[in-house]
């Protein structure tokens, strides 16, 4: 049973061909999951084409997912359901409110057109590697997000530097990618700068920064703004060696220690805005409610997962910086 015949007269190109008649094939119930593709040197002897042209199709459906291939055996189905149209590995570093609405932007702007996997990192470089080595060939596209990850731009470049794309950090190491990310350090200093008014009944800034998930970007337009403003700062690692200040203004990107402090306050009965400041980052419906409302600085993730959507279906290969603003509450 001759699975692959192309017909060198017809305009559609030979490899896409191949794709079809694979396709067909398999919905057709003549090709089953696991079941073995004939060798492409036996599609090139029977159709008279290239090795290359033979492998342009195979790979193309490696990366739909619908095939996978073994070292020294050949090509498998790997999937008889591929219907879904094509598949997008979208690998981020954890879960949180504010990733979940760029999920949720990302999926609503595909409208269906795309089938995604979803999978986490959780912040570990060998993680990393391992779902990216087991996706490689898999998939159309891959969405990624590094975060501050050290050492992975190895396996990164496996794939086909075409179908990645990298979000919400950014580095020198992987300028040669389409990205939509948040430029940190601008947000920083441009959101202080914007509250400097505020900020001059304070003696004191503190950075709270004590998690390894943080973008050390924050830091640099941290230090930066208080040395230009003379303003006299911190940089707390530990929270462990926290100790809460009146006077003085706490900018604090993780929850867990926003929580924390707010916890002290009520503890020592200082009053927020008055005896200290507070300035969080990635705003949440809780945080307009939570204090009388928190000053936050926060990117739009609806927007940002809107446009990653048109960037990856349009094959954009563009650097897009997601704007940060301010958004002044009580707090401060």
């Amino acid at each position: 049973m001759r699975i692959i015949q192309v017909d060198k007269g017809s305009v559609v190109p030979a490899y896409k061909q191949i794709v079809s008649q694979v396709e067909m094939a398999i919905l057709s119930k003549r090709l089953f999951k696991d079941e073995r593709l004939p060798s492409v040197n036996k599609v090139c002897l029977e159709n008279g084409i290239s090795r290359d042209t033979v492998f342009q199709a195979f790979d193309e459906l490696k990366r739909r997912g619908i095939i996978y291939a073994i070292m020294g055996k050949g090509y498998f189905v790997k999937t008889v359901d591929f219907q879904q149209g094509l598949r997008y590995f979208l690998l981020f570093d954890e879960l949180n409110a504010f990733k979940e609405q760029l999920f949720q932007a990302f999926i609503s702007a595909l409208g269906g057109k795309a089938q995604i996997d979803f999978f986490f990192h959780h912040f570990d470089a060998n993680m990393f590697r391992k779902l990216i080595r087991d996706a490689k060939g898999n998939y159309a596209k891959y969405i990624l997000m590094p975060s501050n990850l050290t050492d992975i731009e190895d396996v990164i470049a496996t794939l086909p530097v075409s179908d990645v794309f990298i979000l919400d950090q950014i580095r020198d190491s992987l300028e040669g990618y389409p990205a939509i990310y948040q430029n940190f350090s601008a947000a920083m200093y441009n959101s202080l700068s914007e509250a400097k008014g505020a900020l001059m009944k304070y003696q004191k800034i503190k950075l709270i920064f004590t998690s390894y998930k943080e973008p050390i970007g924050m830091v640099r337009g941290f230090k930066r703004f208080c040395e230009e403003n003379d303003f006299s700062y911190e940089i707390v690692t530990d929270i462990a060696q926290f100790r809460l200040e009146v006077r003085c203004v706490y900018v604090v990107p993780n929850d867990e220690d926003l929580v924390f402090i707010i916890e002290s306050c009520l503890e020592k009965g200082f009053q927020i805005a008055e005896d200290v400041g507070l300035i969080s980052y990635n705003d949440t419906a809780l945080k307009r409610v939570v204090a009388s409302g928190v000053t936050t600085i926060s990117t739009d993730f609806a927007a940002m997962g809107k446009r990653l959507a048109e960037m990856v279906w349009d094959q954009e290969r563009v650097k897009i910086e997601n704007p940060s603003r301010l958004i002044v509450r009580k707090s401060l």
